[in-house]
Parts: C-alpha cells; sequence; structure tokens
C-alpha cells in the first residue's frame, strides 16, 4: 500500500496538467476503454497498465504544448517502392506532338478551348502575347466565377507582372519551354507568396503562408503564368468551403465532388488552360470525373508537397487536371522531380512518346469491378469495346487480398494529426460540415486509433504493396472503373499512378470516365495510352455551356 502511495505521489509531481488524484486514469476507466479498441484485460492486468498510462497520458499532455505547424513531416516516412522494383532508366526524353498547324482564331472566345500546345505554338510565334492571354482567362473567370463559385483568391497582379516578363523573354529570343506565358490555377492549398492560403477553411481563411510552394516555384520557372487560387473543399474533403460549394460546369445545381473541386469546375468550364490539383483519396479522380476532365495522379513521390497542406504524410499527391492527355504530359514534365525540401521523394527518369501500339501490350482489367451494376449506364464497357477496336487485348486480373476498405483509416489517422490542434482547441467548430460524414467528427474519432493497430495496418499495407509488384510485373497497366470496387483506394495506398479519362456521358447528361492504372514512375506509357484513346473517342473535346447567374 505504501509503495501504491509514493508510486501516485511521483506521477503527480511529474504531471504539470494532473492537478488531482481525480485526474488520474482508473481500472474502471481501463476498463471502459477496452471496449473501443475491441480488447478484454484481466483485472490484475489492469493494475499492472496503471503506472503506465498515467505517465503517457503526462507525456501526451506535454507534448500537445509543442506547437507542431501542419508542414512538419512525421519522421517515420513511407516507402512505396517494393522489394526487387527496377526502373527502365534507359530513356528520360518527353516528345511532343506537333502543334504547327495552329492558328490564332478570328473569334478570340475560341481560345478557350485551345489546349496547352496549341497556346504554346500561337506564344511562342507571337501570334499571341503572354498578357492578351492571361487578361482572356481572368476575365472569363471574373465572368463565370459566380455561377461555378470556383475562384477563392485572384492573384491579378501576379498574373499581369508574370505574363508582361514572358512577353519580353519571348521577344528577346530566351523561350523557357511549352508552358512559356500560359495562365493556369492552382488549387488553394499551395502556398503563394503575397497570397492568402485558405485550405478551404474557416479557421485558415485569413492565412498567409510567406512562402511559394515548390510546385508553383517550378511552373514559375517554366514560365506558367498563375491567374487565380482555386476552390478546394475544406481541408481537402468535398466541395464545401467557407463560402459555400463549388459547381460542376455541366449543371450548377450539382457540387464538383472533391477536393479539387475548383481546380476540376474552372478547367472543364475552359476558364484555365490548366490546373493544380492533389489527391489522398479520389480528389483528382472523382472531381476529374464529375466535370468530365482529363487528371493525373503521379506515383507517390513523384511531385514535392513542399508548401502544400499536408493531410495525409503518406497518401497526398499533386497533379495536373487540364483538357487532354498530352497536356497532362507538359504539366507533369515541369513539376515532377526532387527537392531538397521534400525528403519523401524518389529520383527516376520520365520518359513520353506520343505514339503507342496496344498490341505491344499486356493490358489488364478488372473483371469482376466491371461486371458490378451502376458501371456508368453501360460506358465502362463501350470504353473497353473501344480498347479492343483500337487493338488492345484484354487481360482479366483481380485485385490483392486482403480487402483495403478494412485499412482505409490510415488516412483518417494522419489526417486527425496533422489537425489535431483544431480538435483540442475546439476550433473545428468553425468548419462549415459538422455532420458525422465529415472532418470534425473524423478528427475527434481518429483520437481513438490506437498507435498499434496504425502500425499493424500499414504492415498489411506493405504485404500489398508486395502483391501489387507481383501483379504489375505481369503486366504493363491496367483498366478500372473509375469508381466502382477498391481500386481506388488500394491504388493510393500503393502510389501506383493513374489517369481518369472522359468516356461520355449518363442518361441524366452528366459526364462520365473510366481509370488507367500504370506501374510505379511510368506516368509516361500511361498518358500515351490515355491519349490514343481520346484520339480516337473525342469526348474530352465537348465543353458545357454555362448560363450566367445575371441572366437568369
Amino acid at each position: 500500500m505504501k509503495k501504491n502511495v509514493i508510486t501516485i505521489m511521483l506521477l503527480l509531481a511529474m504531471a504539470g496538467s494532473i492537478k488531482s488524484q481525480d485526474s488520474l486514469i482508473s481500472k474502471s476507466q481501463i476498463k471502459s476503454a477496452e471496449k473501443i479498441f475491441g480488447l478484454n484485460f484481466t483485472d490484475a492486468e489492469r493494475d499492472s497498465m496503471l503506472e503506465n498510462l498515467n505517465e503517457q497520458l503526462n507525456d501526451y499532455n506535454t507534448i500537445r504544448k509543442i506547437d507542431i505547424p501542419n508542414s512538419i513531416p512525421p519522421s517515420v516516412m513511407f516507402n512505396p517502392i517494393p522489394i526487387g522494383f527496377k526502373s527502365d532508366e534507359s530513356l528520360s526524353r518527353v516528345e511532343f506532338s506537333d502543334y504547327s498547324n495552329t492558328i490564332l482564331p478570328e473569334d478570340k472566345d475560341k481560345l478557350a478551348y485551345y489546349s496547352i500546345g496549341q497556346l504554346a505554338y500561337l506564344l511562342e510565334t507571337r501570334s499571341i502575347t503572354s498578357l492578351e492571354l492571361t487578361k482572356f482567362f481572368i476575365e472569363r473567370l471574373k465572368k463565370y466565377n459566380e455561377a461555378l463559385h470556383c475562384v477563392i483568391t485572384f492573384t491579378e497582379e501576379l498574373a499581369m507582372n508574370q505574363a508582361a516578363k514572358a512577353d519580353k523573354e519571348i521577344a528577346e529570343g530566351n523561350y523557357r519551354g511549352i508552358l512559356h506565358g500560359i495562365p493556369y490555377g492552382a488549387k488553394d492549398l499551395l502556398a503563394v507568396k503575397g497570397y492568402k492560403t485558405t485550405w478551404g477553411a474557416m479557421p485558415f481563411k485569413e492565412q498567409v503562408i510567406d512562402e511559394d510552394a515548390t510546385v508553383i516555384k517550378k511552373l514559375e520557372k517554366a514560365g506558367a503564368v498563375l491567374v487565380a487560387k482555386l476552390t478546394m473543399g475544406a481541408l481537402a474533403w468535398g466541395d464545401v468551403w467557407f463560402d459555400g460549394k463549388t459547381r460542376n460546369p455541366w449543371n450548377p445545381e450539382k457540387g464538383s465532388s472533391g477536393s479539387s473541386a475548383g481546380s476540376a469546375s474552372a478547367v472543364s468550364a475552359r476558364l484555365v488552360p490548366f490546373a493544380i490539383g492533389t489527391e489522398t483519396w479520389g480528389s483528382i479522380v472523382s472531381p476529374s470525373t464529375v466535370c468530365g476532365v482529363t487528371g493525373l495522379r503521379p506515383t507517390y513521390g513523384r511531385v514535392s508537397r513542399h508548401g502544400a497542406m499536408a493531410l495525409s504524410w503518406t497518401m497526398d499527391k499533386i497533379g495536373p487536371i487540364c483538357r487532354n492527355a498530352e497536356d497532362l504530359v507538359i504539366v507533369f514534365d515541369a513539376i515532377y522531380g526532387l527537392d531538397e525540401n521534400d525528403q519523401m521523394l524518389y529520383d527516376y527518369p520520365f520518359s513520353y512518346f506520343p505514339e503507342i501500339d496496344y498490341s505491344e501490350l499486356k493490358i489488364g482489367y478488372l473483371k469482376s469491378d466491371f461486371e458490378l451494376e451502376d458501371n456508368f449506364d453501360g460506358n465502362d464497357s463501350r470504353a473497353l469495346d473501344k480498347l479492343i477496336e483500337l487493338g488492345a487485348e484484354l487481360i482479366p486480373i483481380e485485385l490483392p487480398e486482403p480487402d483495403v476498405s478494412n485499412i482505409s483509416w490510415i488516412l483518417s489517422a494522419e489526417a486527425a494529426a496533422a489537425f489535431d490542434q483544431l480538435t483540442l482547441s475546439n476550433e473545428d467548430d468553425q468548419l462549415v460540415r459538422q455532420i458525422k460524414n465529415a472532418w470534425p467528427n473524423v478528427f475527434r474519432s481518429s483520437r481513438f486509433i490506437p498507435a498499434v493497430e496504425y502500425i499493424n495496418a500499414n504492415r498489411i499495407r506493405y504485404m500489398i504493396i508486395q502483391k501489387m509488384q507481383k501483379l504489375m510485373s505481369e503486366i504493363d497497366l491496367y483498366i478500372a472503373p473509375s469508381w466502382m470496387g477498391d481500386n481506388l483506394l488500394l491504388t493510393n495506398l500503393t502510389g501506383h499512378p493513374s489517369v481518369v479519362v472522359p468516356t461520355g456521358f449518363d442518361d441524366k447528361g452528366m459526364p462520365t470516365s473510366i481509370t488507367f492504372v500504370g506501374r510505379l514512375f511510368d506516368e509516361g506509357r500511361l498518358i500515351a495510352f490515355a491519349k490514343k484513346y481520346q484520339d480516337a473517342t473525342g469526348h474530352h473535346l465537348k465543353h458545357p455551356v454555362i448560363e450566367l447567374v445575371n441572366e437568369k
């Protein structure tokens, strides 16, 4: 008994935040907590745990006093590269299609529908200036933003300066490349010096981060012109942000999905030639699907996340959202690569050639997923038929087990850590969405995920990565329904790249898509595969007609 009293007194002396014996954990509390974690200890085991648990509680209270900005990553890093993985490093060359037949349209409004490559040719040949093009797209953004709600902040002053600089350099013969002078928009989780970076969330509405994200720096180096910071679902979930909902250009009564909502909406409405989005679990694939645009989710560790909001350190990826597949290459070629500020990057070459022969490839397809109902009104099947018509021999495959839905909360645990201060301070009450299926409730619930379970879930993830390597060693790429089955979650957990392309429309007139998944660091072949499909179908060339708010 005396020993126990001394132990408690020591614990009280150590714990600055524990004021009385009533603040200590009791055996009855341990018993109640066991139910949350699916455990069952004996009374003697609970008694033995008391000292350790109270010491740990003191540690928790101590480290909570340390300010940990969202930009600080954990020292434990995720590695998506399986045992024995080898990348073809013999090639590191990018070739683009020939755009020399591009002419300046008499009706300047038609510029809105030109690809990056076409606009680049007009700029390089000085048929149009970057200032003219930048003003054109800023005017379009302002004209349609009230209907679509896709812009958080216009970066007009920065854009004018960048465009003027691009014009001067091009006139002097210092052409930087195909992005020189091209306007674009960036998801508002990327820091831009001198402008707010709100993360779409009320608690950060006035936040200014005094640096440029690496992706922004790389695009500036390529000569691209930033015209706007685009909307995102609050803290990268959905299409609802602190000032409303981002709208879908094909039907403004609907949202544009999440969380790269503004990026997809703006590209779909032809308000910018391209935009930067991010994906953790579907945030490029989903908005690209519902807005009818083309998106690339690169391999994990391909693009620096320095200066970007962290949601899940082991799942976040940055990629382009564009009008067509080759535009993805143009943007990706500028933003991928090593960065001294991001230790979670891998140095592999990137190659792209626009011509590809389907008959020379081993192409898988997720047979059981394609057989599920709600198959985008048959557009998935029609896409497979078109691929076969183009020379593809489709090999039925299945994803490796176990079921990844049982470890999806890896994302929740990391997100809760990234925004733990919101939970502890109750500032999560300021977020617009307060339903069960929204961040505030997920952050709180994730506080009860045991560290042991999180680590074991990642061990299972390691096993799946090895199994995916075996599958991908037998094929060059595979085809999946964009939303059906476990493919979207699994490949975000394993870090594999994917390209999502439009496949037409459903019976309600809304866009549909299909997803192509490639080997790690093999984005070039994946995009070439998508380009051939697009060239043969033309779904990506269709665009919405947007009704202005003041015309209603």
